[in-house]
């Protein structure tokens, strides 16, 4: 699991080398250098949840940077969990998710990038009242669907501070770091998807 992906010195230097090579565009995609592979951008929370819903605005932003692009399907906003996830995981090779995640260490807007083979539990993939993910990941391939592998399943997830009030606001923590993290979040995203 990596912290704060976006102050690792290599990141911005393999944006820039991918940028420079055309492999990836800084404004938006360069969408005849992406290769094929049939992936779902998923934006977990709840709207009116203040904070719980920064994985939901990070999908809904990053789509409509992407606009339409083969191979990539989006739901922008998901409160599903567990087992309810794998009709829509199915039959896609990658999977990308935004959630947000409250340990209490870090301050809000820091994020984390990981795979689902290293994953600790998000707010909403991992449940009291469900499956948590990994256990539905092994269930839904038991059961012969097709589902991305472990490695092919990238969590970013963004520490939050509220996720218990009534409100379709974030807090201004949150709010004010947006722009911060939700660049450097669209960057390793937008390299993901030029890997093909």
């Amino acid at each position: 699991m990596r912290k704060n992906a976006h102050r690792h010195s290599g990141w911005r230097a393999r944006h820039r080398a991918a940028a420079a090579e055309g492999r990836i565009d800084t404004v938006g995609a360069n969408r005849r250098n992406w290769l094929a592979v049939k992936t779902l951008l998923l934006g977990m929370g709840n709207r009116i949840l203040r904070d719980d819903a920064v994985g939901i605005r990070l999908a809904t932003d990053l789509a409509g940077r992407l606009g339409a692009l083969p191979d990539l399907d989006v739901v922008a906003d998901c409160s599903a969990g567990g087992l309810n996830l794998l009709p829509l995981i199915a039959g896609h090779d990658r999977l990308i998710v935004f959630d947000s995640i409250r340990t209490g260490k870090s301050a809000p807007g820091a994020w984390y990038r990981f795979t689902a083979a290293e994953m600790p539990p998000t707010l909403h993939l991992a449940s009291v009242h469900d499956t948590d993910f990994a256990t539905a990941l092994a269930l839904g391939r038991q059961s012969g669907m097709h589902l991305p592998p472990p490695e092919a399943i990238h969590i970013f997830a963004v520490e939050i501070l509220d996720n218990q009030t009534f409100d379709e606001r974030m807090t201004p923590a949150l709010e004010q770091a947006y722009p911060e993290y939700a660049e450097a979040i669209f960057g390793e995203v937008r390299a993901l998807l030029c890997q093909g």
